[in-house]
């Protein structure tokens, strides 16, 4: 196997040089920023806890480098990258076309919101982690395809824009509640942040991120893609009142009254601070 540089992620000046050498120029639309600071790497890795044998999802590997440090740890790394000349780095130097490929990694050329795992084909019987870089523009919809699987990863340590987590994390009643948050929530609970700085990327975003680090709960609960879409429907005229946002609807008025009987809701409490076992009312008929 050839020397993964685990320790030694690239610097600035060899994120440029190898850019220029590969003939590529970040694309803003794909949120290519690359990180370039070694300690944000072993965090990454030691909030995941990621040991020898674990299977691990990396999206938008890019260059390589929180890759490199995954296969060095002892880890089966399955990268999705949509990028068609990374992709070709990847392949090159760790893949099929290397000298020496590494039988640990596996390569998906693709859109992660469609394969979400990449060529991970999930387990009940085999458990896997998610550590990320995540192209800004894609946390959502990744999100919200990776929670509807049929086996959720245990944990994952996803580098993401600090807005995005907030959102994620918010409490009921915040601003940022909104429907992601309740499924997210429903699924993970959060154990850990860690904010970075923008000189840990080249070239510099102009937003702040953070390392959120996610963990399964012992009973998730799972939304049908038809319950999803009611909620994300309910949360678009979120400064509404539940009761004038269900009228008519069957199935969400019988929700409404079994959440006003067990959790206290009110026919004019709006979206944003109904609490999530009320929500989840509604994952218990699918």
């Amino acid at each position: 196997m050839p020397s993964l540089d685990a320790d030694l992620p690239l610097t600035p000046s060899r994120t440029r040089a190898l850019l220029e050498q590969l003939g590529h120029h970040p694309r803003k639309p794909l949120g290519q920023n690359f990180l370039i600071d070694g300690n944000i790497v072993r965090k990454s890795l030691a909030m995941a806890e990621v040991e020898p044998g674990d299977a691990v999802v990396e999206v938008g590997p890019g260059l390589g480098t929180l890759t490199r440090a995954l296969l060095a740890a002892g880890t089966e790394v399955y990268a999705v990258e949509l990028d068609t000349r990374l992709a070709g780095h990847l392949r090159d130097t760790l893949g099929e076309n290397a000298a020496e490929p590494v039988p640990t990694f596996h390569l998906r050329e693709a859109d992660a919101v469609d394969f979400p795992v990449g060529d991970l084909q999930p387990d009940p019987a085999r458990s896997f982690k998610i550590v990320a870089n995540l192209p800004y523009a894609i946390t959502s919809p990744w999100l919200d395809e990776v929670m509807q699987g049929t086996v959720l990863p245990t944990k994952l340590v996803l580098m993401m824009q600090k807005e995005a987590a907030d959102r994620l994390t918010a409490p009921c009643g915040h601003k940022h509640y909104s429907a992601i948050t309740i499924f997210l929530q429903s699924a993970f609970r959060e154990f850990g942040r860690h904010g970075v700085s923008r000189q840990c990327f080249y070239p510099v975003p102009g937003v702040d991120s953070v390392l959120l680090g996610l963990e399964r709960l012992p009973e998730p609960v799972h939304f049908s893609s038809g319950t999803r879409q009611a909620i994300r429907k309910i949360f678009t005229q979120r400064r509404k009142q539940i009761g004038a946002l269900v009228r008519g609807e069957a199935e969400l008025e019988t929700w409404l009254a079994e959440a006003i009987e067990q959790h206290g809701v009110k026919p004019t409490d709006r979206p944003e601070v109904i609490p999530l076992p009320a929500w989840q009312l509604m994952a218990e008929k699918d």
